[in-house]
């Protein structure tokens, strides 16, 4: 019980994976019907799956979740402005390209032409209950990832290995530079990489919030970009969306034309720490000389059971490793539980900060884009000085 980061701070049985999983006995047997609560008590949970570590029998508590998300998706009606904002950020926003870019300059047109700064300052965000999640949005970048969408970047030295990269959707706009930095480790390490043109938003947002029809659509549009007898493994720099990447064989293993695609395609998967490690990396050119604390994204740590890998490289590069207190414990983050659960989250936000507080470190590093976007704002938050960084971008500057 302890595992679960709901339960850790609101102490209730009914927001624990026990008590979450007898509720969704209670709905599938007819005991209870769909209702506020239990709509409620699901929506609380991170989906985080550090009950499945936690565990003895192997219960595989985060399908379960899934499923009843699904459920409440078909069965139940939420408010009509809230099934509008979902219905246009699942169903549009994160399927189309062209929208998505739109929005990201808008956004950065806010960021940089000084409004951002106008807004903050003139207090409307505070009175209006906004300015947390504001300062959770991520800063968009200049050149997007879309455009090098069908480029291969070739190898250094001898080549060793050929990889798809899939960018992600948000990333695309917000982690751009990270995309980039991630092809200039795997060229300095001897991987030649080609961002597939026609690929698509990887599907976990979807997945997670019980969208599993349009999860299994965007599965199959990555199953035809990606799957290629010359690529040796689909790599991904995210371990929320490598969370999902590597399920596409359980979300369509009941489609007669995608159920083998699928399984080759989960075969291929691989977080980029996880290949890198396995590959063995070439001596940095300057080794990092700090002291780097490592956040387990739950979704590495977890959900793909990858913990040493990441750390392996870290000190591979010269780093100091600190291991934090609870490391594998949420941030908060959780794909958009930050912003949909926003006051939840910044209780577990806190509760990260004060294990990240409680050891002497240089940098923060972590693996998934979203534990960053957190782990930013509790840093900012807090006036630390500590620069919050991905592995792979600290790779990138020892190369």
């Amino acid at each position: 019980m302890q595992q679960c980061p709901t339960y850790r701070v609101l102490g209730l049985e009914a927001d624990s994976p026990r008590g979450r999983i007898y509720q969704i006995l209670q709905v599938a047997e007819g005991r209870m019907p769909i209702q506020d609560s239990f709509v409620k008590h699901i929506d609380q949970c991170l989906g985080c799956v550090g009950c499945q570590t936690a565990c003895p029998s192997g219960v595989q508590y985060g399908h379960i979740v899934e499923r009843a998300r699904a459920e409440i998706h078909a069965n139940y009606k939420r408010g009509w402005l809230e099934t509008k904002i979902r219905d246009y950020f699942y169903g549009t926003l994160l399927r189309r390209h062209d929208v998505l870019m739109r929005w990201a300059k808008l956004i950065r047109f806010y960021q940089k032409s000084g409004l951002q700064t106008v807004v903050r300052a003139s207090g409307i965000l505070k009175l209006f209950g906004l300015a947390k999640l504001e300062a959770l949005a991520p800063p968009i970048d200049d050149d997007f990832s879309f455009d090098e969408f069908g480029m291969v970047f070739p190898a250094e030295g001898e080549h060793r290995g050929h990889v798809a990269l899939l960018a992600g959707c948000i990333a695309s706009v917000s982690f751009a530079e990270l995309n980039r930095a991630t092809v200039r480790v795997l060229a300095k390490n001897g991987v030649s990489v080609v961002l597939p043109k026609d690929q698509r938003c990887c599907g976990a947002l979807h997945a997670h919030a019980g969208r599993l029809d349009e999860a299994r659509a965007l599965a199959r549009k990555n199953i035809d970009a990606c799957l290629d007898e010359s690529i040796e493994a689909i790599v991904t720099n995210a371990a929320g969306c490598g969370g999902t990447l590597k399920e596409y064989h359980e979300l369509l293993k009941d489609d007669p034309e995608y159920a083998e695609k699928a399984r080759e395609f989960t075969a291929k998967v691989k977080d980029i720490n996880e290949y890198l490690a396995e590959l063995g990396v070439r001596p940095p050119v300057k080794p990092l000389n700090a002291r780097v604390t490592y956040q387990d994204p739950c979704h590495l740590a977890h959900a793909q059971k990858i913990r040493s890998a990441p750390r392996q490289l870290l000190k591979a590069i010269g780093a100091e490793l600190v291991e934090m207190p609870n490391s594998d414990i949420c941030c908060g983050s959780a794909g958009v539980y930050n912003v949909v659960q926003n006051a939840l989250s910044m209780k577990l936000l806190k509760a990260k900060m004060d294990d990240v507080s409680s050891v002497e470190s240089d940098i923060i590093a972590t693996a998934n884009v979203g534990c960053m976007l957190q782990l930013r704002a509790g840093v900012a938050e807090r006036g630390m000085k500590q620069r919050v960084v991905h592995v792979v971008e600290l790779m990138n500057e020892s190369y």
